[in-house]
């Protein structure tokens, strides 16, 4: 099955980000510490991440053309992760460092024996985007645009923009925040957490849920990420349950994977695969992030992904 719209190609950029970046620190432990306990670290690093900031690295180490448009802290961490983006060929040129304000970062709890995690985070309020704010200037002059509703009345007002230009919208979404009625309808792609739907409409079965939040929302995509169980995605009335990748020498940490399936589908989406190839290559982009530990360190170039969905 194709995908169910017209991508408009030829244009500046291939994807637009617009929504979260993060520094973290990620700290590796022997296994999930117990409550009121005291464990020794393995070992702990600080690396950039963030969900849009992200998938627009792995979008551009991948071979598209990208623009990340986002807010950091004046502070060190910021410094560190605007130039993360630079140093990968990200256009940030509308991306700004704000005064007083603290870089987002996230504490991220890694469990060796499987390499899951649980995160902390937090975001500075002077972070935030206004209405009237938003890049609504780049939605000519990009096929597709991908957001995180953090701001959700400035991403409204960029997906009015973006819709006069016959430009993609994809939505990461694995939170409920105030105005997301009103933006969802506007997307063509949304891909949630796997217990968001259900949060949504208190439906246990994952079609049954996927199927309510198609008919409340009208996406034409919507679909969940089930982890080391791949994806499943519900486009016009066929379901697209794609089976996830085993990680190349074992799973060292999750983080960033669902960032780094968003963006391979949206690879898929620009290069003209089907929804069901896309959908293959989006878990073999999140698989191959599993590698090493942090949200971007082992996103796959285009030969490794290739290797892997070859093999």
């Amino acid at each position: 099955m194709n995908f169910p719209f017209q991508l408009q190609r030829g244009r500046e950029f291939d994807v637009v980000g617009f929504g979260t970046n993060a520094v973290d620190f990620l700290i590796r432990v022997p296994a999930y510490p117990a409550f009121n306990s005291k464990v020794e670290l393995t070992d702990y690093i600080q690396a950039a991440g963030g969900e849009i900031a992200t998938s627009m690295v792995s979008l551009q180490r991948l071979g598209l053309k990208t623009c990340y448009v986002g807010r950091f802290g004046d502070d060190a961490s910021g410094d560190f992760g605007i130039q993360t983006l630079r140093d990968e060929g990200v256009d940030v040129s509308l991306s700004e460092q704000i005064t007083g304000a603290t870089t987002q970062i996230a504490f991220i709890l890694i469990d060796v024996s499987n390499g899951e995690r649980t995160v902390i985070w937090k975001r500075d309020s002077k972070l935030a985007f206004r209405p009237d704010e938003a890049p609504v200037n780049l939605m000519a002059g990009t096929s597709a645009v991908h957001i995180t509703p953090h701001d959700t009345q400035a991403c409204i007002v960029l997906a009015r923009e973006a819709k006069k230009h016959g430009t993609i919208l994809s939505m990461d979404l694995d939170n409920l925040f105030d105005g997301i009625e009103e933006l969802l309808p506007m997307m063509d792609i949304t891909i949630t957490s796997a217990d968001l739907p259900k949060r949504l409409f208190g439906i246990d079965n994952k079609r049954d849920s996927l199927k309510a939040m198609r008919g409340k929302y009208g996406a034409s995509i919507v679909g969940i990420t089930l982890g080391e169980d791949g994806s499943m995605l519900l486009c016009g009335d066929e379901f697209i349950e794609t089976p996830g990748f085993a990680v190349p020498n074992g799973c060292k940490d999750t983080t960033g994977a669902g960032d780094s399936f968003r963006a391979g589908l949206l690879y898929g989406l620009i290069k003209g695969r089907s929804v069901s190839e896309s959908a293959r290559m989006a878990n073999a982009v999140a698989a191959l992030k599993c590698r090493d530990i942090g949200a971007r360190t082992a996103l796959p170039t285009y030969a490794e992904l290739q290797a892997l969905l070859a093999a």
